[in-house]
């Protein structure tokens, strides 16, 4: 009975001490560029949309390691990188952050950050065009190596750039498969009485219709000439100077954020490492310490000679000690989420007032982003109305 508890111990300090490690890949997935030179008409604009920070579609298993401030910074940071991502690619026309969708955009995309602690990233990317026809839906997901954050990588890229180029490459490829070019005009032209409508739905509404599956089409149009056509396109392009003006304060926000941000997901890399590494330790620790107590209380309790109760009372002892360091173990992984949640505190940003000389005016926009661009829209509207005489 003796020998069978010290094998008991012995298999027990040899299940705490295995641990496991995973090697990620470090394989890089470039940017495709169209091999066709499509005309510049033909360039969808691309408008990405702020991303849902997924507050409420966090596991319970990741809850305590998810900070909800880094989250909503993160819901502006990455749409930012994708959207320089797509610009780069040269496959479409403009391509902004937008901080709402009041301003149709030829192809809009809405992301969700499903996770992302350093380690790993997964968003849920949405994508749509202007007559309402959804392209597709699909999850992104990638896990990095500690690699990615050496100073010579992290000057190259973004830790997670693969991500973002995987989107890039997967857009592409739906609109070479899905749409032809007459297609792409009449997104195009959605667009623009989509934008017309909200100045003047009695005039431009006329214009569109819902085909069986709910999705906008082109019955008619305006002439080229018309002035109030050349009013809108006007507005729109002054739209499009301010929509400009909203990038400067993402590009900023990003270059502020970067480097808290850079720290924070490689240290929030070696915590979840960690954090990882010592759940299993301590779970190794309470399984092998359960077993020896009990081995020790069954043998303690059987009676027999004294070796075999005192090698009882041994093998209780033992088991005591690895169940309490399971649960120092768990008091250190707490410290370790407690340092996570005090690393957020400082990515928080505020907008300045913006002033803008419009006709002889000065209009100063105050607020958030998204307010600063919802009384734009009432800037526009007014300019729009004493343009053509109406209230």
């Amino acid at each position: 009975m003796l020998r069978n508890l010290t094998t008991l111990v012995t298999a027990a300090l040899f299940l705490v001490s295995c641990a496991t490690h995973t090697v990620k890949s470090t394989s890089y997935t470039p940017i495709v560029r169209d091999s066709q030179d499509t005309p510049e008409y033909l360039l969808l604009d691309v408008g990405v949309a702020v991303f849902d920070p997924g507050l409420d579609e966090i596991k319970k298993s990741e809850e305590d390691v998810t900070n909800h401030e880094i989250r909503v910074a993160e819901s502006r940071y990455a749409p930012f990188l994708l959207s320089e991502t797509l610009q780069r690619s040269a496959n479409w026309g403009i391509v902004r952050v937008m901080p709402n969708q009041e301003s149709p955009m030829d192809v809009s995309l809405k992301g969700t950050i499903l996770s992302s602690n350093g380690e790993q990233m997964a968003i849920r990317i949405e994508v749509s065009d202007s007559t309402g026809r959804q392209w597709y839906t699909k999850e992104y997901k990638e896990e990095v190596s500690k690699f990615s954050y050496e100073p010579s990588e992290r000057q190259k890229n973004d830790p997670f750039q693969v991500v973002y180029n995987t989107i890039a490459n997967d857009l592409l490829e739906y609109r070479k498969r899905n749409l032809k070019n007459d297609e792409l005009t009449e997104i195009r032209t959605v667009s623009e009485m989509l934008f017309a409508q909200r100045f003047s739905p009695d005039v431009f509404g006329q214009y569109l219709i819902k085909d069986q599956n709910g999705n906008l089409q082109v019955v008619s149009l305006p002439a080229e000439s018309d002035p109030l056509l050349e009013r809108v396109r006007g507005i729109r392009e002054r739209d499009f100077m301010f929509i400009d003006t909203v990038q400067d304060y993402y590009a900023t926000y990003v270059r502020q954020m970067r480097l808290p941000y850079d720290s924070w997901r490689q240290q929030s890399y070696e915590e979840t490492i960690e954090v990882r590494d010592l759940k299993n330790s301590a779970r190794r620790r309470f399984i092998a310490g359960t077993a020896v107590v009990l081995g020790g209380l069954a043998a303690a309790s059987s009676g027999g000679n004294y070796a075999t109760q005192t090698g009882g009372a041994v093998g209780v002892g033992a088991g005591a000690v690895l169940i309490k360091s399971g649960f120092d173990k768990r008091a250190e992984a707490k410290i370790h989420m407690d340092a996570l949640e005090e690393l957020g505190q400082s990515l928080e940003n505020e907008v300045a007032p913006r002033v803008l000389d419009l006709d002889n005016r000065s209009i100063t926009l105050t607020g958030s982003v998204e307010e600063q661009y919802a009384q734009w829209k009432e800037v526009l509207a007014d300019l729009y109305a004493a343009e053509v005489g109406g209230p």
